[in-house]
């Protein structure tokens, strides 16, 4: 398992982003979290194998439908210890 820490810059924050990034994240098995920043960015680090984070990372590229994305900053996270599910925090 992998874990990648990604910063989503655009209009992601008061359109549901982290509630669609949960249902997205659990649809593919993958573990973590997801919060708003103070900056009106929103963080998550994602955790899983090298198909379900390039699925991940395909999705929050675009984000909902109410969301616009304008950058998406990846780097990578240390491991977590597994989680069984993925969080809004």
């Amino acid at each position: 398992m992998s874990c990648l820490l990604l910063r989503i810059r655009g209009r992601v924050q008061g359109v549901g982003f982290r509630y669609y990034t949960q249902a997205q994240a659990r649809m593919l098995g993958i573990t973590g979290w997801v919060r708003n920043m103070p900056d009106g960015s929103v963080e998550t680090c994602i955790c899983g194998d090298a198909e379900q984070l390039a699925s991940m990372q395909a999705w929050l590229a675009h984000g909902p439908a109410t969301a616009h994305v304008d950058h998406v900053e990846v780097c990578p996270a240390p491991a977590q210890t597994p989680s069984p599910d993925f969080t809004i925090t």
